[in-house]
């Protein structure tokens, strides 16, 4: 009898050409999951991802899946770039993720990338005769936090061992799988490069020369990976992607001035202003691998920009979030310092004042979208700190300042997770979880408080920056994590930044010259004050500095500071002498 009803919901979706009723993740979808006592199913995607594409057309199309899920299942689907507290906790899984859960929101079953309709039937009977975890389901991480605020010397030692290791000798970069940029180990390398070390300059500068390889010769822009070796692409273009690799590009070209750099660096920016620009001067999420949805494009991508549009323009994701703004914002800014190209800050500060205008929620808070998405990120208004902070540096507009404070007092007061760390959203009413500290967020946390502490003085930004370190130094944390980005957190918050002064009138030819070349200075931790006198106090100011009848710039290690340096030409060697005669200058390696 069984067998002829499952047959009957067969043939009647077939005949009807049913298709899976999808609903979006809220509070009302778990309540009608409860009262029906149906099994719950998350279709996590991408919506720039070729297999979510194929997934799509060919599993969630096929008449046994549908009636399988219409009968025992609520089906969710989501976008993952719409809900970072998913995406954070489920981004182990790749894309497409698909999450089975009881009506509780208790996890059963989680598979990672493209389920074919075969496989989707066979899981699908196994979860309805057994809704029971399965091995893929483990314990949920401890949250801990430790009481130190700095590794030990062993600790320095092994990652830096796992670093090292995770090089790939043979074809360049580190990982094997997948090869692109990755942003924390590039950092680090040229943080540990410009301390002297030869082998991670090496590393580095093979590294960004093979991740050219993944830059359309066309449109610009860099494609989010390559698989196994850098000649085999996946042709999506992601907004961390762009940013990632504009702010290292941008950063290298100011230690070594590679036009090889710059041209990357351009070419990304180029993308990211013809095609990921809206009208008013925001930027849009992602563009989609495939022209047609579900259909490798390899051939697409190896035509002219002519030949291309005469076929067409890959989808281009049009939502427009706070927090990939922020990361643009912060690369546009970097490359600004790198070059001084004025067009840069312009893209920056338009796409910022934008965004504060239609995004902001209470002081300096901000929604993840313009859509009514629930509950607020951590990575918002992070992203939006981290980017008016570098719009501080860029300018020395006190503003820009004060909005950075604003946001990281949002921070402290919203996402302090009560054991350690910040967690990644505000609780949401009918979740199954309770928000959850993410490694990276907490990475960026750590170092955009500590800079603001050196900026400003005000030591409730240490504070900060120390709770998301010691979340980042329990071991949990650190076996899971990029050691480089562990050892540059360390790093960082146990060291104070280069820092130079420049002072002298805004409005002064001289003095905007010495900002310019102190902002391209080669060192990436570094704090740049401009000081006008007619501004009132310098922001944390911890040196007299004299008045001077022409500008001036100060360069000061940690136990000194240099003699008046009215060139500009001359301000990066005044400063190399400077660190070199200080002997207490560290290095990044134990």
């Amino acid at each position: 009898m069984k067998n002829l009803i499952s047959l009957f919901i067969l043939l009647s979706a077939t005949a009807h050409g049913a298709k899976v009723d999808w609903k979006p993740w809220n509070a009302e979808t778990w309540q009608q999951a409860k009262k029906e006592k149906k099994l719950v199913i998350l279709d996590l995607e991408a919506v720039w991802c070729h297999w979510c594409h194929v997934m799509d057309e060919k599993t969630y199309q096929d008449p046994k899946v549908v009636a399988l899920l219409s009968k025992h299942f609520i089906s969710i689907k989501v976008d993952q770039d719409s809900r970072p507290d998913l995406s954070n906790r489920y981004e182990d899984y790749g894309w497409p993720a698909t999450i089975f859960f009881d009506s509780n929101g208790k996890e059963l079953v989680k598979r990672r990338g493209y389920i074919d309709p075969v496989n989707m039937i066979s899981l699908l009977e196994a979860i309805i005769a057994d809704p029971t975890p399965g091995p893929s389901v483990g314990p949920e991480i401890k949250i801990k936090a430790v009481e130190v605020s700095s590794l030990t010397p062993q600790q320095k030692k092994n990652l830096r061992d796992e670093y090292i290791k995770m090089y790939d000798v043979k074809k360049g970069g580190w990982g094997t799988v997948h090869k692109f940029l990755q942003i924390e180990k590039a950092e680090y390398a040229l943080q540990s490069a410009l301390k002297g070390d030869k082998g991670d300059e090496n590393r580095l500068k093979e590294t960004l020369r093979l991740s050219a390889k993944l830059i359309d010769p066309a449109w610009g822009g860099m494609y989010q990976y390559s698989v196994g070796d850098w000649n085999t692409p996946h042709f999506e273009k992601i907004m961390s992607t762009q940013t990632d690799s504009l702010r290292v590009y941008s950063l290298s070209f100011a230690a070594w001035k590679d036009m090889a750099h710059l041209r990357a660096a351009k070419s990304i920016a180029r993308y990211l202003k013809d095609f990921l620009m809206s009208p008013e001067g925001t930027f849009y999420t992602s563009q989609d691998a495939d022209l047609k949805k579900g259909e490798h494009s390899e051939g697409f991508f190896k035509l002219s920009d002519k030949e291309r549009r005469k076929l067409g323009i890959p989808h281009i994701d049009k939502n427009v979030y706070a927090r990939e703004n922020g990361w643009a914002i912060g690369a546009l800014a970097q490359l600004y310092m790198a070059t001084g190209d004025n067009l840069y800050l312009s893209q920056a500060v338009t796409a910022a004042e934008v965004i504060e205008a239609q995004f902001q929620q209470g002081p300096q808070t901000y929604r993840h979208s313009m859509k009514d998405f629930a509950p607020q990120f951590l990575g918002d208004t992070l992203a939006m700190g981290r980017a008016w902070l570098a719009l501080y540096q860029a300018t020395a507009d006190r503003t820009y300042l004060r909005k950075a404070q604003l946001s990281a007092d949002a921070i402290d007061n919203h996402f302090t997770h009560p054991v350690a760390g910040y967690g990644s959203s505000l609780p949401e009413k009918g979740a199954s979880f309770a928000p959850h500290p993410n490694g990276t967020e907490n990475f960026q946390l750590c170092r955009f408080a500590n800079h603001l502490y050196h900026f400003t003085g005000d030591k409730k930004y240490r504070v900060i920056s120390e709770r998301a370190l010691r979340y980042l130094l329990s071991p949990e944390v650190i076996d899971r994590s990029s050691p480089a980005a562990i050892l540059i957190a360390d790093y960082e918050f146990n060291q104070p930044p280069a820092h130079i002064t420049v002072v002298g009138r805004k409005n002064d030819p001289a003095a905007k010259a010495l900002f310019k070349s102190a902002n391209q200075y080669k060192e990436s931790y570094k704090r740049v004050d401009w000081w006008d006198k007619r501004e009132g106090v310098l922001p944390n100011s911890t040196v007299k500095y004299p008045q001077l009848s022409k500008a001036a710039a100060f360069a000061c290690s940690q136990n000194r500071c240099s003699l008046p340096i009215y060139k500009a030409e001359e301000l990066g060697a005044k400063l190399e002498a400077l660190n070199k005669l200080d002997d207490q200058s560290v290095t990044l390696k134990p």
